[in-house]
Parts: C-alpha cells; structure tokens; sequence
C-alpha cells in the first residue's frame, strides 16, 4: 500500500510546493484539491490537466484521488433546485477532473445536514442524485466516494453499507476516514461491514477521552486491527492521511504512515 497525503492539509501549497513536500517526506502518492482561486482550479483545461498528469509523474507522485469544489458550492442534502444543481454539476466536474488525470475515485462530502430536512428526505436526496452521476462515474472510470463526515449523517457501517446497496453501482462508494467515527464507533467495524464498496482511504487518529483528534498513533485507532481487516476486504490503494502540520511533522506522519502499513 502505497502512503500519500491529502491537499486539504497543505493549505495554500502550489501543486510543485505539495509534490515537492511529498518527495522530502516520502510520500508517493497525493490527493489533489481544485478549488477557485488556487493553481489546480476546477476550470483547468484538458491541456492544462494533461499538464498536472505530466508533472506528477515527473515526480513520481501517484495521484490517489481529487476533490473539486467550485464558487457555486451546492448542499446535495437541500430540495431546493439551484442546491441540487450546483452540487450534481461538482461532482460531475470532479468526475470528469479525475478521468482526466487517469484517477479512480474522487472523494465526495455531500453537504451538511440541517435541521430543515428530515433525515429520510436527505437520504433520499442524495440517494438520487448519485444513481444519476453513478452512469457518469462508470464512463469515466472514476468513482465517487462518499466521506463518512462529522455531517449527522450515515453514522453506522450498517448505513452506509445499506446506502451505498441501494444506489446500486459499483461506482459509488464509500471514502472512508478511520477517526470520523471514532466518537461513537471503531473503524476496523466499519471495514468488515463495508468491505470492497471502500474505494479510498483517509488516516486520522482520535482520543476518545479528550475527544479531539490527534497525530497518527497517538489516539486510540487500533491500527493492527484496521490493517488487518483493510487486507481482508482486498483494498489495495493507497491510504491518504489528513493530518495538517509543519513540514518536519508531515515528514514524522510519513515515518508513522510507513510503520502502520507493514502492520
């Protein structure tokens, strides 16, 4: 299993300033965030993506995964028509971002769930908006991974796994981040119920007693268990972690990151 980090910790990193970091630490693989206003921008060209292919295989960085998230935002919890739309066309902008740079999943946070809709109305919501982009996901042979998030939503494997089934495409996934849960569960539970419908995979530690997030193997994941049961349901590729930091403490989260995958 190859290690990586995600963009989302770099901060205001250029794509040369994050792969550079990636070669001094270690990393071999990167998720890459396009956000407006930054290097990597949802509005990239085909050329100018040809171009970020080019440059991370001159590093040697494998491309793990990629968000995007443009000015329009869009909460695909929301009924309201603008919300859907704006949301569906991120996805289908990440969707389309991902095949072009030969990358099998794009990690999706739906939105967040508010006290105006109803939990089944946001299930359902969102339910139907992946079964419409899961036809796109297929074509461009890049998934969507749906994050298990601090967004009061899918708070059990037993959820996730039944949402996941009822979108009904091998193309809509699960993103899972090993700490989100932590709170109120145990990852290596959420491995065993998901298994092959995990598409990729964020590190994060957590302390329950301080109930805070922590540094890899500083908090109460236990990362045996996990590893073991990540090789049992056959997943392969990569694990990105998201923890944020000075570059010496990337470099230490790479050291951690190399010990827990030989687990």
């Amino acid at each position: 299993m190859k290690i990586g980090v995600t963009q989302i910790v770099l901060g205001s990193s250029t794509l040369a300033e994050s792969l550079e970091l990636c070669n001094a630490a270690g990393y071999e693989a990167i998720e890459l965030t396009f956000r407006t206003g930054k290097d990597l921008h949802p509005d990239l060209s085909a050329e100018e993506l040809s171009a970020v292919r080019r440059q991370c295989d001159a590093a040697g960085v494998e491309i793990a995964s990629v968000i995007a998230s443009g000015s329009q935002g869009g909460n695909l919890f929301f009924a309201d028509a603008s919300e859907q739309a704006a949301g569906r066309e991120r996805v289908r902008r990440s969707v389309e971002i991902g095949a072009a740079l030969g990358v099998n999943c794009t990690l999706l946070h739906p939105g967040q769930l508010g006290v105006g809709t109803p939990y089944d109305e946001a299930w359902r919501l969102l339910r139907n908006a992946l079964i419409e982009l899961a036809p796109l996901a297929e074509e461009h042979r890049c998934a969507i991974g749906v994050e298990n998030v601090w967004n009061k939503f899918l708070l059990s494997p037993r959820e996730m796994r039944e949402f996941v089934d009822e979108v009904g495409s091998l193309w809509v996934g699960a993103y899972l981040d090993t700490a989100n849960m932590m709170a109120y569960g145990y990852p290596e539970h959420w491995v065993q119920a998901l298994g092959s419908r995990i598409k990729k995979v964020h590190f994060t530690d957590f302390s329950r007693s301080k109930h805070q997030f922590t540094d890899l193997m500083d908090g109460d994941t236990d990362w045996l268990a996990l590893m073991r049961e990540l090789r049992a349901a056959g997943y392969e590729d990569p694990v990105i972690h998201e923890v944020g930091g000075t570059p010496e403490t990337l470099a230490e989260t790479a050291r951690r990151m190399r010990r827990i995958v030989a687990l």
